[in-house]
């Protein structure tokens, strides 16, 4: 069973419970995920919008940021260069390419909600 790297919007929509959590669950499930060191303060930053979105619910969000110490996560570092370039190439955020180019780089799957990634992730 092939590993996946795994982008902020996929591990949010879980850590959240929001619209493809479902889906993103079953991608993920019985597989190592590779992610760069960014995705926690991807996921944070979206608990951070949310909170000030949903004021209510801020502590909701700030207590599934801590389920992510209960996630297979493997810390991967990037190069900062290629990531650039494959940000330059594909218009995505460096942020976004990051992911991208993890799963390139490694040759496994990219789990992503984002549409825009995955249409590039499809391209592996």
């Amino acid at each position: 069973m092939p590993d996946r790297v795994a982008d902020a919007s996929a591990v949010a929509a879980v850590l959240f419970g929001e619209e493809g959590a479902a889906a993103v669950t079953e991608a993920l499930r019985g597989h190592t995920l590779y992610v760069p060191r960014i995705l926690e303060f991807e996921v944070a930053n979206a608990a951070w919008k949310r909170g000030r979105r949903f004021p209510q619910r801020m502590q909701e969000f700030e207590d599934a940021l801590e389920d992510l110490v209960h996630w297979p996560l493997q810390y991967r570092p990037i190069d900062r260069r290629a990531v650039l370039r494959t940000a330059w190439a594909t218009g995505l955020t460096v942020y976004d390419a990051s992911y991208l180019w993890l799963a390139r780089f490694l040759g496994i799957p990219l789990v992503t909600l984002d549409k825009k990634l995955a249409a590039h992730a499809d391209r592996i």
